[in-house]
Parts: C-alpha cells; sequence; structure tokens
C-alpha cells in the first residue's frame, strides 16, 4: 500500500482525513507536531490515531525550534506583514512541513498529506516549504480535491463520517470563530469574524492576554537582554528561546499588550478578516527596535526597513526555503552583529513603553547631539552640506521655475 504522513491535530478534520484517506488506499502515519498548542492530552491523541487505524503516530516538539529558528530571526528583520501581522501562524507551517519530511524519511512515505482547505495560506506554504525540501514529495491536500469537498460539504457530513467509523471528535455544527494557537500566538477567524462589522474582541475568548480595561493600573517592568539581536536574558536571568516567549506571553499577556484586529491579503488573492493576539512576541519587537535605535547606523536601518516588508511578504506567502530567503537571513545575521544591550520596558494597560536602553555598541554621543554647544560637531560645517545638498533644487528652480 503507498504511505502519507498527515500533519495532525486530533481534532475533526484530521481525524476525518486520516479515516479518508485509509478508504483511498493509504498507510496513514500521524505526525503531531507540537508548536505550543492549548495543554492538551498528548497520550490520548496518539491512543486516538492508533485507535482510528493510524499506522504509526507520534509526537514531535518543535516549541524551541519554532522560537529560536523562525520566530527570532523574523525578528531581526522587525518583519510585520501589511505593517501589523506579527506571522506568528505563517512561521510555523514551514516548521509542520520539515518535520513532516523528516519523518516521512524515517518510514519510508512518499507523500505528506494536511488539512488546509483551498482557500486558505496555509495550503501555500505546506506546499512550497516540502517541495522546496523534497522536490518529489506527493502532497496531498483533500480539500482541494473534488471528490473529497463533494462527500463532506459541511461539518454535519464529517461528524456524521465520524461516528460512522467510530472516531471520537468533540465537535458541534456552528462554531462563532475558530482558532490556531502556538507558543508565539493565537490567531481567530471564520465564523462570525466574516462580518467585518462585527466586533471581534466582544465575541472572543481570547487565550493569551487579558483586556486592557481589566489590566492592573500600575506599570509592569521588564528588561531584556540581546546578544547579536537575539532576547536572551529576561530581568537578569538566561533564558532559552522558548522560555523567554513563555515569559514574555504571561507578563505581557495580563497587562493586555498584543492584540491586533486587521483585514488582511491572502496570498490567493482574497481578503480575510482575523484577530490575533501575541503578547510576548509583541514585547520583544518593542525591545528589539528600541535597541537596534542605538546600534544600527542610518543607512543600514533604512536599507533594512526597505526590505523588510519584502521578507514579511515571502514568510506570509510561504517561500521560507528558497535562496532569496537565505540571502536576506545572512545579511540580517551580518547586520545584527552589533544589537548588543538592554531595553526596559513599561507595559501599562494594552501599551508597550520604552523606559530605557543601554548597549556597549551605541552609536549615540550625548555631546554631539545636544541642542548645548560641545562635541565634534561644527555647526557652521553644515552650511557647506546644505549648499551642496541645495544645488540640483538651485539648478532646477532657474530652469523651471515653481508656481507658489
Amino acid at each position: 500500500m503507498p504511505s502519507c504522513v498527515l500533519a495532525y491535530s486530533g481534532g475533526l478534520d484530521t481525524s476525518v482525513i486520516l479515516g479518508w484517506l485509509q478508504d483511498e488506499g493509504y498507510d496513514v502515519h500521524c505526525a503531531y507536531i507540537d508548536l505550543g498548542q492549548p495543554c492538551e492530552d498528548r497520550d490520548a491523541i496518539l491512543k486516538k490515531a492508533h485507535d482510528c487505524g493510524a499506522k504509526s503516530a507520534r509526537i514531535v516538539d518543535a516549541r524551541e525550534e519554532l522560537c529560536r529558528d523562525f520566530a527570532f530571526p523574523v525578528l531581526g528583520w522587525q518583519a510585520k506583514y501589511e505593517g501589523i501581522y506579527l506571522l506568528g501562524t505563517s512561521i510555523a507551517r514551514p516548521l509542520i512541513s520539515k518535520a513532516c519530511l523528516q519523518v516521512a524519511r524515517e518510514v519510508g512515505a512518499n507523500a505528506f498529506a494536511h488539512g488546509a482547505t483551498g482557500k486558505g495560506n496555509d495550503q501555500c506554504r505546506f506546499q512550497l516549504a516540502a517541495e522546496a525540501l523534497e522536490p518529489g514529495i506527493e502532497v496531498i491536500a483533500p480539500w482541494r480535491m473534488k471528490k473529497y469537498r463533494d462527500q463532506f460539504p459541511g461539518r454535519k457530513e464529517m461528524i456524521d463520517f465520524c461516528a460512522a467509523k467510530k472516531i471520537p471528535v468533540k465537535a458541534s455544527i456552528a462554531k462563532p470563530y475558530s482558532s490556531d494557537e502556538n507558543c508565539l500566538h493565537i490567531s481567530y477567524e471564520a465564523g462570525e469574524l466574516e462580518d467585518p462589522a462585527v466586533d471581534g474582541v466582544s465575541i472572543i475568548d481570547f487565550g493569551m492576554t487579558v483586556s486592557p480595561q481589566q489590566a492592573p493600573d500600575k506599570v509592569e517592568e521588564v528588561t531584556i537582554g540581546f546578544e547579536d539581536g537575539v532576547p536572551v536574558v529576561l530581568d537578569g536571568k538566561r533564558l532559552s528561546a522558548l522560555a523567554m516567549v513563555e515569559s514574555l506571553n504571561k507578563i505581557a499577556g495580563r497587562n493586555g499588550v498584543g492584540r491586533i484586529d486587521i483585514v488582511e491579503n491572502r496570498f490567493v488573492g482574497m481578503k480575510s478578516r482575523g484577530v490575533y493576539e501575541a503578547p510576548g512576541m509583541t514585547a520583544l519587537y518593542a525591545a528589539h527596535l528600541a535597541i537596534e535605535q542605538l546600534t544600527l547606523d542610518r543607512d543600514t536601518v533604512h536599507l533594512r526597513d526597505r526590505l523588510s516588508p519584502e521578507v514579511a511578504e515571502m514568510v506570509y506567502y510561504g517561500f521560507w526555503y528558497c535562496p532569496k530567503m537565505d540571502a536576506l537571513m545572512a545579511f540580517s545575521r551580518e547586520m545584527q552583529q552589533t544589537v548588543n544591550g538592554q531595553v526596559t520596558l513599561g507595559f501599562y494597560k494594552g501599551n508597550v513603553l520604552v523606559r530605557g536602553r543601554t548597549s556597549p555598541n551605541s552609536l549615540y554621543d550625548a555631546a554631539t547631539a545636544s541642542m548645548e554647544a560641545g562635541g565634534s560637531y561644527d555647526q557652521t560645517d553644515a552650511e557647506g552640506f546644505l549648499r551642496i545638498q541645495g544645488l540640483p533644487g538651485r539648478v532646477l528652480g532657474r530652469t523651471r521655475p515653481r508656481a507658489y
């Protein structure tokens, strides 16, 4: 029989796909990629996969790798899709593909199956990553197959299928929205959120953050230490990447930090509405930017700012494994070598306040920058500087007068 690895969650969608793939003649190896999903009974998930006929089932703990090798390099770029989204879901998908392909090599499977729909971005991220890493892999996306959609036009048919096969699932016919969680963030979409006029905050039961209105009435401070642009110390304690994110999720989350509500442009061409919360990463983006302001020169920062939307777009679309991304990440690693120091942040009712920053690589010269006399800057030098800068304007002004 042909065999495949299924990116398996144990929920309704992948439970149905597991049973359907077996009906299609596949031996199915289930891989639950642990990225920090809600506290679930992992043993029960594996038992359920075995009980439902999986050839094998395993859990791959990829939480540390997600933070260290995916989220933090993107943080170094200050990359935000369309200026606001911190890419918490987007970053995770190429890692899921990588982990599933590693399982496929171990078990000798030549296909990779996932439960992403044909309308969303995840299908792109899964497939582009899988084909870049393993060009000969067969990618099975049931939601893009007409016979699958005909068999399961709605959740009722999926629930009935599970009942007939004695597959235990916890699902209801209607939900106000769907959510996807990892250690970086939680995303909320679909259901009632598909109406942009609906106040998403009022219907969502947020999992990482309290509302700003319910947050404490005093500022809570933390100090974050960076080495080569990577956050490594929190309040004097050296932490792993995962521990850094999880600690800041708790601290920033209890202060109402990190919620956004956006209408974004999907890679496939349509607009979608999403609500996200990412308290820890929101704090890290603010702290990282603050230390960069001390340690990076103007031209490097401005070049990074021009390229940052490009990096965010590539991550969002799914082009993680490609030469262009490799080159951009190499540039970032070089750029971040001087991004060292400490930033103190204050959290207050949804706000992130920079309270102070220090760095051994600081380019800030107080004497030169001061409005008072002193330092190495001679203000008379500005006369020649401005004469040179103004030369093109003066020439154009004589030949092409402007009305004013």
